[in-house]
């Protein structure tokens, strides 16, 4: 499979997850999904097939990293695309670990829908934002345990 189909697959491996995260909220299917590292794996292998033909540019560019030396590697396709399948298995990893946090937080999918949106498409912001939910949101839990209130609701 050519390094350009590989880079495709690693994303249309992972929308599918991603896909019922937003989508189907709630589902035991998706609460199952969201608990397992198993649809990681597909976009890992991925990463793999692309990464070890161009394992001596990449233990380079990682093992004493320099912008120059990520440049050489992003010019290969191999390189680039072993680098956009790693950014796809996180990013679906730190949306299942979202997704797993809000379920408990109480978070409205409504408010989680648009959060992991943006964590697909800009991954820092997206996770940015939701921890910062997150820390108003256990902030003002402990408010209310403080003052004997319901922590939820």
């Amino acid at each position: 499979m050519s390094d350009s189909a590989l880079f495709d697959l690693a994303f249309y491996l992972a929308a599918p997850f991603w896909a019922l995260l937003i989508l189907a909220p709630g589902r035991r299917w998706t609460d199952r999904i969201a608990a397992s590292p198993l649809p990681m794996v597909p976009v890992i292998a991925v990463y793999l097939a692309l990464a070890l033909p161009v394992f001596p540019h990449l233990w380079a560019a990682v093992s004493r990293p320099d912008l120059a030396g990520f440049q050489e590697l992003l010019a290969l396709g191999g390189g680039a695309g072993a680098i956009w399948a790693q950014v796809i298995a996180w990013d679906l990893f730190l949306g299942q670990w979202m997704y797993r946090e809000a379920r408990t937080l109480g978070i409205h999918p409504l408010v989680m829908g648009p959060l992991l949106l943006l964590t697909v498409v800009l991954s820092p912001i997206g996770v940015l934002l939701f921890l910062g939910l997150r820390g108003g949101l256990r902030i003002r839990a402990r408010r209310r345990a403080a003052h004997g209130e319901p922590v939820l609701g």
